[in-house]
């Protein structure tokens, strides 16, 4: 199964903290990792706190996506993650944005990842990797960059 997953931090050593987590999805069991975007710096939308560091990976993964979203779950503890409220700032934050083709809509996970048309930081590192990608019932995602073109986001690497 092909998946991507988005990556942000903004709390302590951000950039740190996401360079570790592109290395930790590729070592993931039964995973590896296809392709990584640059690093991105966003302010944060609908949080606070500092600017966001961001990035997006394609893996190829043998892991079911519940399984998948428990790791990604892992991978955010390992580095300190804490969910005091809804869009709290957080050392690491791991999304699962697709997984293949699917959808899925349960209580504890939404693919498509529900705002991921809506924010600029995923979008373009995304389209980075992915320029041609369709997002399962929406279409293409490069259809929906001109909606987020007010938000500021800037290539690091």
């Amino acid at each position: 199964m092909i998946a991507y997953v988005g990556i942000g931090a903004n709390l302590g050593e951000a950039r740190a903290n996401v360079a570790d987590a592109l290395a930790r999805l590729a070592a993931l069991d039964g995973s590896r990792l296809l392709a990584q975007s640059s690093a991105y710096r966003s302010a944060p939308i609908d949080s606070s706190g500092d600017d966001y560091i961001n990035a997006v990976a394609c893996i190829d993964t043998t892991m079911s996506a519940r399984d998948l979203l428990v790791a990604l779950q892992a991978i955010e503890l390992a580095h300190g993650r804490e969910r005091p409220y809804r869009n709290a700032p957080r050392t690491l934050d791991l999304d699962i944005l697709l997984y293949n083709d699917e959808r899925i809509d349960s209580a504890s996970l939404q693919v498509p990842h529900p705002r991921m048309l809506e924010r600029a930081f995923v979008l373009v590192p995304l389209l980075e990797i992915a320029p041609d990608i369709e997002v399962p019932g929406h279409g293409p995602a490069r259809q929906f960059l001109s909606a987020v073109g007010g938000q500021i986001i800037e290539r690091l690497n």
